[in-house]
């Protein structure tokens, strides 16, 4: 197994090229992306993200003060804003009770993940978008194409539980945040892009390109 996510891997990043995801001005950005991100395109997210910077500095804190109404009506673009607006707030109390980054820096891995799913709204990919992106954590993040592509290479059947997949593949592969990072990017751009939910896959550059599994 780890053979073949490395060959995908490596067709994955000859076809797109460094992804340098996710874009955020620092890592509490980054958690709140990961919230407004659930069930919503990237491009909506951005909008939601830009018309919060246009009215506050990004923080827990910032976010906190606003009125729930003064929160969703910023974050209308990203979809579910009156829902969002209750877990971004769920997650700001967190992040301020913990003591803040620094202090969750220094939380072992399975324990930051444990409190992070302990949030009101914060499932497990969330939360592994959270311990990957913004604390530099290696955890795999599983999500919908990523299910979509390997079940169609033929690695997975598709319909494993979350838990399974993602040990799966940290299991199959070493522990390096980039690699996770990265991986995980192109997996995204490549399933947006070419992957489609009808797709056919039989021109698939990821498929197709260099040796046989």
């Amino acid at each position: 197994m780890q053979n073949q996510l490395e060959i995908v891997y490596a067709r994955l990043l000859k076809a797109y090229g460094p992804q340098h995801w996710w874009p955020a001005d620092d890592p509490f950005e980054v958690m709140v992306g990961a919230v407004l991100t659930q069930n919503t395109a990237w491009l909506n997210v951005e909008k939601a993200i830009n018309s919060l910077k246009q009215s506050i500095d990004i923080s827990a804190e910032a976010i906190l003060a606003l009125a729930d109404d003064e929160l969703a009506a910023l974050i209308r673009p990203s979809g579910y804003f009156n829902i969002k607006t209750r877990r971004l707030k769920n997650l700001s109390q967190w992040f301020l009770d913990a003591g803040g980054f620094t202090e969750l820096l220094g939380q072992d891995t399975g324990d930051l993940r444990e409190t992070l799913l302990s949030i009101n709204g914060i499932g497990p990919e969330t939360a592994d978008d959270i311990l990957l992106y913004a604390f530099e954590r290696p955890v795999f993040v599983i999500d919908l194409y990523t299910r979509r592509l390997f079940s169609r290479l033929g690695l997975v059947s598709g319909d494993e539980d979350y838990e399974t997949l993602r040990h799966l593949f940290e299991t199959a592969m070493p522990a390096n945040v980039s690699i996770y990072n990265e991986y995980h990017a192109l997996i995204v751009r490549h399933a947006k892009e070419t992957c489609s939910k009808m797709g056919d896959c039989r021109h698939c550059w990821v498929e197709s390109a260099g040796a046989e599994f």
